[in-house]
């Protein structure tokens, strides 16, 4: 089989080429040091050439093989866009038109070579490349930057927080892809504004100084990217950085000095209005303004507060106090903004340091007018403990009483819900009038009976102070068990046992559990106690009784034998689900009877009855 091989020469090795073209490079220098059959004059096509066209590149010729014709064919990218065509006959290569490196920078070309007698290929399919050289015909452009963006007057010098990117499509790692970016103008000119690389392709914007909104509200930043290609290609682009006014201005009090007179022990909202000049941009933290206190006011008495809409300080007494006399109270007062101060002083930011820069203040002088204040009881509540069921009459409590203006002053009773005590106008003694139960609705759940008493003084206008007594009942056995329910029914057709529940008022140790005993010793016959002690008894028939309703006294102790009598109704019957009796059943009974002689049995029916007497309802 015959070898064809290519030899092209490249005018500028370090470029980086596709791979297919890096590829058949590799193989045709091999093939060069084999044998060499066909051989290519040098093809090297500067892109974007001003020449005529069709432009001659290069002739195909075999300097082996003599006295044979052949004809030449190539195809590939470059023949089907229109840039590459050959002399079939004489294997000249042709270039049709301008190419562009950014676009095709390496053509891959497919060569057949044909016997002009058999029209047979010679060899098999062979490849050439070419290589199109870069020229500087693309500036670098931004392809990343804001239009417009906004920085606070108080920034710190450094960094911007914007970034900008350029590209350049020229060939990479050559002087006419790599760039640089400047600021070529600002205006205005202060504070300097710099573009820091922070790679191949990006800056970040800083500045060395600090910014002065009532100088300058707005800057035009025009950048340039310049490649170093010859000759360098640029573009430039403009942005625009706008001021955001910040506090550089310290609010400054209006006037100096506020007086006025309070009387002690009350509130007073809006007692006076600190009104404040502030030169920043108004409803910004900047010029709003914040008010403190610096001295006069460690006990929280007094607070001041921001008015939104005016930015005055409101100045009120938020907590009461007693003053004994008379008195003077003096407060300092200061004023700053929300928004910390900063100040661009000879090309440097300034921070509110206290010495250079402190915030305004005034002094605020403020008379406590001493009123007449009120008997103060020692202590202002009062425990007495009485037992219940006492007899009236006897001193309960004799409150304590001081009052700085005065030393004359009587009492009275402020609330007494169950009228049960009194009070001597002049002594302030506390007396019972009635006997207290502690089961009373007016004492609470923790034996408690409340009043409320007051000591009130000859001042002008008259002053009052009160004092709260709680009276601790203690209990006593003066309560008697007795019957929750005096009527219970007992279902002869499901059981013969009913319980019976029993309540005391009277505290531990003074009720159950109870004790149960039959009053009549008759009843013991037909019935039984079972259980005969607890919170609740038993009552079980000893046989099955007529329906009917019985009577049946019974005796009930507490833990201390205090014993109460009463006699408990039983109805016998036949009961429903709920344990009602069956009032349908019963008359159903006494169908074969007239109506009125059944209402006459039934009546007879529920009347209390001696079952030792009636066997039969």
């Amino acid at each position: 089989m015959r070898t064809v091989f290519l030899f092209l020469l490249v005018a500028f090795p370090a470029l980086d080429f596709g791979s297919a073209c890096e590829e058949a490079r590799k193989k045709r220098d091999l093939l060069v040091r084999t044998k060499r059959r066909w051989v290519l004059s040098t093809i090297e096509l500067e892109e974007e050439m001003i020449v005529n066209y069709p432009y001659f590149l290069s002739k195909m010729y075999n300097d082996k093989i003599q006295g044979q014709d052949f004809s030449f064919e190539i195809t590939g990218e470059a023949v089907t866009e229109g840039y590459l065509t050959i002399n079939g006959t004489s294997g000249e290569v042709f270039a049709l038109k301008p190419i562009d490196r950014e676009k095709y920078d390496c053509f891959h070309v497919i060569f057949d070579v044909y016997d002009t007698d058999t029209n047979q290929k010679i060899d098999k399919e062979l490849a050439f490349d070419v290589e199109v050289k870069d020229i500087n015909d693309n500036p670098p452009r931004f392809i990343e930057f804001p239009q417009t963006f906004t920085v606070s007057e108080s920034q710190v010098e450094g960094y911007l927080g914007v970034q900008v990117v350029a590209r350049d499509i020229d060939e990479k790692n050559t002087k006419n892809s790599t760039f640089n970016i400047t600021v070529i103008k600002q205006t205005p000119p202060e504070p300097k504004i710099q573009a820091k690389w922070i790679d191949e392709r990006t800056v970040h914007l800083s500045f060395t100084g600090c910014f002065d909104y009532e100088k300058a509200k707005e800057y035009n930043i025009t950048l340039e990217a310049k490649d170093h290609g010859t000759p360098p290609l640029s573009s430039t682009e403009i942005i625009s950085l706008n001021v955001r006014d910040t506090n550089t201005h310290m609010p400054e009090f209006k006037k100096k000095e506020f007086q006025t007179e309070v009387h002690e022990m009350k509130l007073y909202r809006d007692v006076f209005r600190f009104p404040v000049e502030d030169k920043d941009t108004p409803n910004t933290d900047g010029w709003r303004a914040k008010f403190f206190f610096i001295s006069g006011n460690e006990e929280g008495i007094f607070k001041v507060e921001t008015d939104p809409k005016t930015n005055e300080g409101i100045f009120s007494i938020v907590k009461e106090k007693n003053y004994e006399n008379t008195t003077t109270v003096e407060l300092k007062i200061g004023v700053e903004n929300i928004e910390p101060f900063t100040k661009c002083v000879n090309g440097k930011l300034i921070k509110q340091d206290g010495k250079l820069y402190r915030p305004d203040s005034i002094n605020v002088t403020i008379t406590m007018i001493d009123g007449n204040d009120p008997p103060v009881f020692q202590p202002p509540k009062a425990d007495v403990y009485e037992k219940e069921e006492s007899e009236p009459g006897r001193v309960l409590f004799t409150p304590k009483v001081y009052d700085p203006d005065s030393s004359s002053f009587r009492f009275e009773l402020v609330d007494d819900p169950a009228n049960w005590v009194s009070i001597d106008e002049k002594t302030g003694e506390i007396k019972g009038t009635k006997k207290m139960d502690r089961e009373s609705p007016f004492v609470d759940a923790d034996n408690v009976y409340k009043i409320i008493i007051a000591a009130i003084d000859d001042g002008k206008p008259p002053a009052k102070g009160f004092c709260n007594v709680s009276i601790y009942l203690r209990d006593i056995n003066d309560h008697k068990p007795q019957l929750v329910n005096n009527s219970l029914i007992l279902c002869g057709n499901k059981n013969n046992k009913v319980m019976i529940p029993v309540q005391d008022l009277d505290a531990d140790p003074y009720n159950g559990p109870f004790s149960f005993y039959f009053d009549d010793e008759e009843d013991k016959k037909h019935w039984t106690l079972e259980p005969a002690y607890g919170q609740q008894g038993g009552l079980v028939s000893l046989k099955p009784l007529p329906y009917g309703k019985y009577s049946i006294p019974l005796r009930m102790q507490d833990q201390q034998n205090n014993e109460g009598h009463e006699t408990l109704e039983v109805v016998v019957c036949d009961c429903e689900e709920k344990n009602t009796c069956n009032v349908k059943k019963a008359l159903s009974f006494s169908s074969w009877m007239s109506p009125a002689f059944a209402h006459k049995w039934l009546d007879r029916l529920w009347q209390p009855r001696d079952p030792g007497r009636d066997k039969t309802a």
